[in-house]
């Protein structure tokens, strides 16, 4: 899920080695392989690096040019897998569909590596909450990180705070142009059986067309609580500003901003097909901007 506020925590790099404990790095090095076997296809290097655990871990970015850019992250939570295998996995159709559209992409595919190393939510310093990227000033002068829903406010401000991968990735992300369309890949580990949604703002109609077809794979949660307080509407989406960086994105302008959901319990292959039609469509919606 997006926000992180809820929940309580959860127990130019190339081809150098990743140094630390080999144990907690299969995982994450055969993800990086994966990555790295696609390059030449786009652009694919290290933008910053973290230490955890006596571990430094790139911090990955892909690009590739285009008129128009979408911006993808995914893998603010290590527990949260298929956003970023389904990148890692498919990127050479996505740099297809997206080129033949004159789109260019902006990707993080793993934002939070010891936590995918690990599997935890959080990175192993235990760091959180690590989409976190703005706060709001309600008219009594206090500052918050969720809006209720309607809950006027005076202004919001970006967050400087947070945990290292997302202090890195705030940085990277302010020297980028803005984006014409932005997506970020999740997965909810809480509801218990496969389903998709989405948080997203704005007018729901381009969303249409993506939930119908992402149906065909997995059921869409219809006007279904999934959180404290949090239900998605008859089409499968949340309107909730939380302080993410979907948020934050839609503060900024950005036209098309929308964090998807599968949950942990959608088998691997069908949360891929569910993501791929995301990520295609979100690539046209920054085509016709």
């Amino acid at each position: 899920m997006p926000h992180h506020n809820a929940w309580p925590a959860a127990r130019r790099w190339r081809r150098a080695p990743i140094r630390g404990k080999p144990s907690l790095l299969s995982k994450f090095a055969e993800f990086t392989a994966t990555l790295l076997g696609h390059q030449g296809i786009a652009t694919i290097e290290r933008h910053a690096e973290v230490t955890e655990a006596g571990i430094v871990y790139p911090l990955w970015r892909i690009t590739s040019p285009g008129r128009r850019r979408l911006l993808i992250t995914a893998g603010f939570h290590g527990n949260e897998i298929a956003g970023p295998l389904t990148l890692a996995q498919h990127l050479p159709e996505l740099c297809a569909h997206a080129r033949a559209r004159d789109v260019g992409l902006t990707i993080y595919p793993c934002i939070n590596p010891s936590g995918f190393a690990a599997h935890t939510r959080y990175n192993a310093s235990d760091e959180l909450p690590n989409n976190d990227f703005l706060r709001y000033e309600l008219k009594n002068g206090v500052w918050v990180d969720v809006l209720e829903p309607g809950q006027p406010f005076l202004r919001h401000a970006l967050f400087r705070g947070g945990p290292k991968e997302t202090i890195a990735l705030r940085s990277d992300l302010e020297r980028q142009p803005r984006p014409d369309a932005a997506l970020d890949l999740h997965q909810d580990p809480y509801l218990g059986e496969p389903l998709t949604y989405a948080y997203a703002f704005g007018d729901r109609d381009p969303f249409r067309a993506l939930l119908t077809a992402s149906a065909a794979h997995v059921p869409v949660a219809l006007s279904s609580i999934v959180d404290d307080g949090v239900r998605t509407d008859e089409l499968g989406l949340i309107a909730l500003h939380d302080g993410s960086i979907t948020d934050w994105l839609h503060r900024a302008g950005v036209p098309y901003t929308a964090a998807l959901e599968t949950t942990t319990s959608t088998p691997l292959p069908a949360s891929h097909q569910v993501n791929l039609i995301w990520l295609r469509g979100f690539i046209d919606l920054a085509s016709a901007r």
